[in-house]
């Protein structure tokens, strides 16, 4: 792997197949110089993480049996094909500031090269690092970061969540704090599987010297932590050496098996929900360059270089859509088209989160959302927080994964928490010395109790207590990630620990404090048809329109997008060619129908006449035939009634009269003169039909 940066010289790491090397400019130098080292020899090497046992023991590994490594290798191929985006914000501090000479360039610069580096070491895992922003602390820290490293944390995930959260959503923030500050041994801390966590999906790293590529991997460890990796133990390999989340900064920058395990557990356990949406290129804090295999400003897609590209729907020279594709990546994006708006791309994981559905205009699912804290849930016995209806049962089945694990009963929360040990108390004591004795009024919010657990199969890297208490089985776990950090063990916060109460820092507090200061509320906000979001927008019920579900629509919110597929012009062409465009050619079928029939009527009404016309042309043919002279006719009687009364000629009916005049040409005959002879008949004219007339001579 060769991850370099040519900005103000080559910086970067080169990974060879056992050695990694760190290179970097050398500071003022006139010609250009470089330096080449070991990352392994870097001053880092004795410092450790502070997510660590202090007794000095760390979590071990313990392998899959073969059974249980088919099943988690075939539910891998199912569930983590896709590539995992970490919107990521670097928050430096005054101290680092200060140490680059308030240069505020010259500390983007370095924490884009950082980004860079944490993006390589990542890809391996099939997940990227994205750097979507960066902030700098040029007056002043907004909190201080004196004291143990842990109350430095818990100061910056709360700042976090207050300040920068709202003016930046993203997925995990990473406090860069310089030197003089010192913190022992220790060179960064972070909460574990915390990743989308609005609360604490954070960490803390000390940068303590110029070289940016060892300083990476101390970051890239932090990161891990927030992605739900624990320590290696002596099981876990990359390929040699230390990995990157080895318990001491050694400077390497491959992970192990075990951290990829790690974070595919955290996945299939249904945790990492917004990893799965690619940040805008507008969002992109970077160069942007065509074969990084991240969506840069002005970039339709980018599949990487051209030799590694296997998108159809992208070219790879260009970054450009292939020709007739919409999109190229994403799941809204299928065959190369975006999907149609209402089309579920992320389910809801809990009756606390929210579908998204794709909005027909985006190859990307939307960012998670999920209802707003505080809201009740489970039958009224519970609180959402962070997306999740905060039971204890739930928080069972999370750290014991048999889905019959459940809350053990009072009595053993009240009892373990109260003592003041590793498997129970309400949190460290300031400084890290020991443990705080829980009152019996926060013993609900100190330690989980659990039972009905298989304590055969413990979780991985954790100590299990099994207690026996007034004839309730008590079974508690200790994950040894330190006295100043909090462990997957301790009661999450909003969970119920009284009437109307909920845990928050330990304590047991009115559940009103959960919730946020945002302008939504279901009944009035909503209209009665919704539920209000984390944003404080509506996400109305199905049939009602967002923004305000009062009025009828697709459901969903102006967030989510619409949660049904609109149907109304696919119905609309169904109707109009299986319905309309039948109707029609039947109609042209009997309009044809009528009017052929007439035609065929006067066709052989023609034909009849035809044949009587031929009848009464017969005897001229036979007084030609026999020689004789024609027997004049008798003049037509003038006529006595009115012309409205006068008989039809006949043989004939109206409408064919003027057929047969037009046959013959000829005139109508002339009334006789009053009083006189009658005029002599004018001969036969020829026609057809009609003889020639044959001079009187010729008669014998």
């Amino acid at each position: 792997m060769l991850a370099l940066s040519t900005c103000y010289g080559l910086r970067g790491v080169i990974v060879l197949e056992n050695d990694t090397f760190g290179i970097e400019p050398v500071p003022k130098s006139s010609t250009n110089e470089h330096i080449l080292y070991h990352l392994n020899d870097t001053q880092y090497k004795t410092a450790t993480c502070g997510v660590v046992n202090e007794a000095g023991s760390s979590p071990s590994y313990k392998p899959f049996e073969p059974d249980q490594m088919l099943v988690s290798l075939l539910r891998r191929k199912r569930n983590l094909p896709e590539t995992s985006y970490v919107e990521l914000v670097l928050v430096v501090d005054n101290l680092r500031y200060r140490f680059k000479d308030k240069n505020a360039t010259a500390v983007r610069d370095e924490m884009v090269e950082l980004a860079n580096l944490l993006d390589g070491y990542y890809k391996e895992l099939n997940i990227r690092i994205i750097l979507v922003g960066l902030e700098i602390f040029k007056d002043t820290n907004p909190f201080s970061v004196e004291g143990s490293a842990g109350d430095v944390l818990e100061r910056f995930v709360k700042w976090r969540k207050s300040t920068l959260i709202p003016k930046i959503r993203h997925d995990i923030g990473q406090l860069i704090i310089g030197p003089p500050q010192d913190y022992g041994n220790i060179l960064g801390m972070a909460y574990v599987g915390t990743v989308c966590s609005v609360a604490s999906s954070g960490g803390i790293n000390l940068f303590k010297s110029q070289s940016l590529a060892s300083f990476s991997t101390v970051v890239a460890h932090e990161m891990g932590h927030n992605l739900g990796m624990n320590h290696d133990g002596d099981n876990c390999d990359c390929g040699g050496g230390n990995c990157i989340m080895a318990p001491s900064a050694g400077g390497s920058t491959k992970f192990s098996q075990c951290s990829e395990t790690y974070f595919e557990n955290l996945i299939l356990r249904g945790g990492g929900g917004c990893l799965r949406n690619q940040p805008s290129p507008s969002d992109v804090i970077g160069t942007a360059e065509c074969g990084n295999g991240r969506l840069d400003e002005g970039e339709d897609c980018d599949c990487g270089k051209p030799t590694e590209c296997k998108n159809k729907c992208c070219n790879a020279a260009t970054c450009t859509f292939t020709r007739g594709s919409a999109c190229a990546d994403g799941r809204c994006c299928e065959n190369c088209q975006i999907k149609v708006a209402g089309w579920p791309c992320r389910k809801s994981v809990d009756s606390c989160d929210l579908p998204e559905y794709c909005d027909g205009k985006k190859a990307f699912c939307p960012t998670d959302f999920y209802m707003m804290d505080g809201l009740l849930c489970q039958n009224n016995a519970a609180y959402c927080y962070e997306g999740r209806c905060q039971t204890y049962d739930y928080q069972c089945r999370h750290l014991f994964a048999p889905d019959n694990a459940r809350k053990a009963e009072d009595i053993c929360f009240k009892t373990a928490n109260t003592k003041g040990d590793k498997f129970g108390n309400c949190g460290p004591e300031p400084g890290g010395s020991g443990y705080l004795k829980c009152s019996v009024a926060n013993s609900m919010c100190g330690k989980v109790q659990c039972t009905n657990v298989d304590v055969n199969t413990p979780p991985t890297g954790a100590q299990v207590s099994i207690q026996q208490i007034q004839g309730a089985t008590c079974v508690n776990a200790d994950f040894n990630f330190g006295t100043d950090v909090l462990d997957p063990a301790y009661v999450n916060p909003g969970s119920p620990c009284d009437t109307g109460k909920t845990c928050v820092d330990f304590k047991c507090v009115n559940a009103s404090v959960l919730l946020p200061d945002l302008d939504c509320d279901a009944k009035t906000t909503c209209n009665g048809h919704g539920v209000c979001n984390d944003r404080g927008h509506c996400h109305c019920d199905n049939g009602w329109g967002p923004p305000f579900c009062d009025k009828s629509g697709w459901g969903g919110s102006i967030d989510s997008g619409p949660a049904q597929i609109d149907y109304s012009l696919r119905n609309g062409l169904l109707i109009f060619f299986f319905l309309v465009v039948p109707l029609l050619v039947l109609l042209i079928l009997v309009l044809l129908y009528i009017f052929k029939r007439d035609s065929l009527d006067v066709c052989l009404k023609r034909s009849r006449n035809t044949g009587n016309r031929n009848t009464n042309v017969q005897p001229k043919n036979n007084v030609q035939a026999g020689v004789t002279a024609p027997t004049p006719q008798a003049p037509p009687e003038r006529p006595t009634n009115s012309p409205s009364t006068a008989a039809p000629i006949s043989g004939f009916r109206y409408g064919e009269l003027d057929y047969w005049r037009h046959e013959t040409n000829n005139p109508p005959p002339r009334p006789p003169p009053p009083g006189g002879r009658p005029p002599r008949p004018s001969p036969p004219v020829q026609g057809p039909g009609v003889p020639k007339p044959i001079p009187s001579n010729q008669i014998a």
